[in-house]
């Protein structure tokens, strides 16, 4: 185990310094102005070192759906990809995660497969109210919630009754309420199966700006936290400003794809590109952009949530058909880095959104997302100039399938160091599947 990390680009809470980070067992014991050099210490010369990233959006799905993603899989896609922590989402697991046996027989399936940390979100469908209760006692981090269908049967959306008796019970065990904010308005039937505007004017922005809407009025309601995943409309961005400036508990976050890609730029056929809700425009872009700067979005994370290559229906580049869904977990950061430098942006502003804000959400902030004394030595180095090359052999997921493939964004991770233990060195990971259970209980103790 290393003793310490030592930089010229360290990323504290004040800005970049050059520090030595040293380490206790798996703790931060000191941070230290200037390059130390005795032993134990790795010195990195000039590569970043930030805080490991945080990604609160990860469908895993197993079991019973590993052929889709499993733990090992995933988690050494986020080891390569300098994610040191992931939430798993409640589904597309079989069952999905909204019982106490369910969150049972997800742990034991982790077992011996997690090679960074772990944390566990509930489902909240329609019913189980009174085992969400017990879900939180379990460990869970809070509840998700579907305002559409979510692709499967098995977890049904949820109406406004059910959030109703839902919300308080996660806001007296002082967890939070996730939600996917779409509300079924009906849309243009028709067009061109194979057609990306068809697609994504069947899912327009007024399904996601009345999702939120309902979910402002009953945050303000029952004072449950409320956090949007994956916000992809601007109109919906003045709402959420508005309620902020009110004081509401709500946090937002949203991903690479919604930030790096374009609609103007989405062939027709290329279902690789599915996701829910759609992929908008460049305004669009641009205006998420200027949120998330301004503080209105809080977090980026991927939604990470492959599937079989058949489901996305690719030989037919049917748009209906496709399961809905982007791989991004191993290569989030040069993906938003790229992007976010050339708006500007700091390598501590970077660290803000894909480590701090997804840790504080996950109630995790007292172990993770920052490089701080007492908190897990999570780091991940890395060069913010290096290039990326982005091929489907390098991919480390269950399936060699993203739209990111044949990209080259700046940021490559030269390491990933997980609780003091380096987990992956560039190529492989030397320490094993060394990764933990996050259970809210144990972290908060």
């Amino acid at each position: 185990m290393l003793r310490g990390i030592a930089s010229r680009r360290v990323v504290l809470d004040d800005g970049v310094a050059a520090a030595t980070v040293r380490f206790a067992g798996e703790r931060i014991a000191a941070i230290v102005p200037g390059v130390a050099t005795d032993a134990g210490i790795l010195d990195v010369g000039d590569l970043v070192v930030s805080p490991g990233l945080v990604d609160s959006h990860v469908h895993i799905n197993e079991p019973g759906r590993a052929d889709w993603e499993g733990f090992e899989t995933a988690t050494r896609a986020a080891a390569a990809g300098g994610v040191t922590t992931v939430v798993d989402m409640p589904l597309n697991s079989s069952p999905v995660t909204t019982t106490l046996e369910a969150l049972a027989a997800k742990l034991a399936a982790a077992e011996g497969k997690r090679y960074v940390d772990v944390g566990f979100w509930a489902g909240v469908v329609p019913g189980n109210a009174r085992e969400l209760g017990t879900l939180a006692e379990a460990g869970v981090l809070g509840g998700k919630a579907f305002m559409v269908h979510s692709g499967i049967d098995e977890f049904p959306a949820v109406t406004e009754a059910d959030l109703r008796a839902a919300m308080p019970v996660l806001r007296d065990h002082g967890l939070p309420l996730l939600a996917h904010a779409e509300l079924d308005l009906g849309a243009p039937a028709g067009g061109d199966p194979r057609s990306y505007a068809a697609y994504a004017a069947s899912r327009p922005p007024a399904w996601e700006d009345a999702a939120i809407r309902l979910l402002i009025d009953l945050c303000r309601e029952t004072r449950c936290a409320v956090h949007v995943v994956h916000l992809a409309s601007a109109s919906a961005i003045e709402p959420i400003r508005a309620a902020r400036a009110e004081g509401l508990p709500l946090t937002v976050e949203t991903c690479p794809h919604y930030l790096a890609l374009e609609a103007e730029a989405i062939p027709d056929g290329a279902t690789q590109f599915k996701c829910a809700p759609p992929i908008r425009d460049r305004a669009t872009r641009d205006r998420l952009w200027q949120a998330l700067f301004d503080g209105v979005i809080d977090a980026v994370v991927t939604d990470h949530s492959p599937c079989p290559p058949a489901m996305k229906a690719l030989e037919r580049g049917d748009f209906r058909a496709a399961w809905g869904g982007i791989a991004s977990l191993q290569h989030a950061l040069p993906i938003v880095w790229t992007e976010a430098s050339r708006r500007g942006a700091s390598l501590a502003q970077l660290a803000r959104w894909m480590s701090t804000a997804p840790a504080r959400l996950a109630g995790l902030e007292r172990s993770k997302g920052r490089i701080a004394p007492d908190l897990d030595a999570d780091l991940v180095v890395w060069d913010p100039d290096g290039v990326v090359t982005i091929e489907a052999a390098s991919l480390r997921y269950r399936h060699r399938l993203s739209p990111y493939i044949g990209s080259t964004p700046r940021g490559r991770v030269h390491r990933t160091i997980l609780r003091g233990r380096e987990i992956f060195d560039g190529d492989g990971h030397p320490a094993g599947p060394i990764g933990r259970d996050l259970l809210y209980r144990s972290e908060a103790a």
